[in-house]
């Protein structure tokens, strides 16, 4: 069976879980993961914080979605690393491939450089101020851990001296790894370090001018730009009444955040309205290169949203 254009990927609400409730739902979220394959979803993705925005945990979640589900791709949007022990994570991430039997792929960030992410990494025993150097090292050290019978390394955050990872994962030549980022440093990292580029863009205009910029900046390094994967990142609320889809949307961004829905709608625009309307806009994103949608929906029924997005979106999606 021939692979669709565009694959479509959902991503679970384990934010909005611990916010709703002093005890989280967990068995609501994995019902959504399996009815996201059973709508024929083609990947189901999980966000990080351990602080900031306390959500359930990634890696767990997914592997208890690994356990209901056989299809779906398995993904982090996206795994802050530079939070815990490349050694550590490295293990833990090769046992989920292994329990998933080789459909994981993780989305990676440095995070922002605001005092929320600030207390948050130093409530981890992490500097933020070195974040970028922890998050380099770690990603490639991870690397050679997964590809490597033994591992020797010494860099300015971790030194180790002939390291046997115990696990290694399913897939032979490591974990897939998409890197977000719009500045050039960053881009420059998605092709030193990265399989693909999952950018939270604020326009499909934007998306393809920082993929210009990555394939000017592949020429100069030496890179082949064609290799990397392209996702994006978006919000969308469905719904015939374009006022309503606003106001759940307002709600949803302003809880999630904690600040006004304009300046959340300045940097991360979501689609409020009807289906026409969504199509159209993530038709934008897919004629301007992207391969991956992976969709977060602002609304407090995601059931109905994944049926209807699955239904009266995907399809033209695939067909782009």
């Amino acid at each position: 069976m021939s692979q669709p254009k565009t694959t479509v990927g959902y991503l679970l609400p384990t934010r909005e879980i611990v916010m709703a409730q002093a005890t989280p739902d967990c068995g609501r979220i994995m019902d959504l993961a399996e009815s996201a394959e059973t709508l024929g979803f083609d990947s189901i993705w999980v966000g990080d914080s351990i602080l900031a925005r306390p959500r359930l945990e990634p890696l767990t979640t997914l592997a208890a979605a690994a356990s209901r589900t056989s299809r779906v791709k398995l993904g982090t949007a996206v795994l802050l690393p530079a939070l815990r022990h490349p050694v550590v994570l490295a293990n833990e991430i090769a046992n989920l491939d292994l329990l998933c039997n080789g459909r994981l792929i993780l989305g990676l960030g440095i995070a922002g450089n605001n005092d929320l992410i600030k207390r948050e990494f130093a409530g981890c025993g992490v500097d933020s101020r070195h974040r970028i150097g922890i998050f380099e090292e770690g990603v490639a050290l991870m690397r050679r851990l997964w590809t490597e019978n033994e591992v020797s390394f010494h860099g300015r955050h971790f030194q180790l001296d002939g390291v046997r990872l115990g696990l290694h994962p399913a897939q032979p030549s490591g974990i897939p790894l998409w890197l977000a980022g719009s500045v050039d440093n960053a881009l420059r990292r998605v092709l030193r370090l990265g399989d693909g580029w999952f950018p939270l863009p604020n326009s499909p205009e934007s998306f393809a001018r920082n993929w210009e910029r990555i394939e000017s900046l592949a020429q100069e390094m030496g890179q082949d730009a064609a290799r990397l994967a392209r996702a994006v990142y978006v919000t969308v609320n469905l719904n015939d009444d374009t006022a309503q889809a606003e106001r759940e949307m307002r709600a949803f961004m302003e809880g999630y955040y904690k600040v006004s829905y304009e300046t959340m709608v300045a940097v991360q625009p979501p689609c409020n309205g009807p289906a026409a309307r969504c199509i159209e806009w993530l038709q934008a994103y897919v004629e301007r290169g992207a391969k991956t949608i992976v969709v977060r929906f602002g609304s407090p029924d995601q059931t109905a949203q994944q049926e209807r997005f699955a239904t009266e979106v995907m399809p033209a999606l695939r067909a782009a």
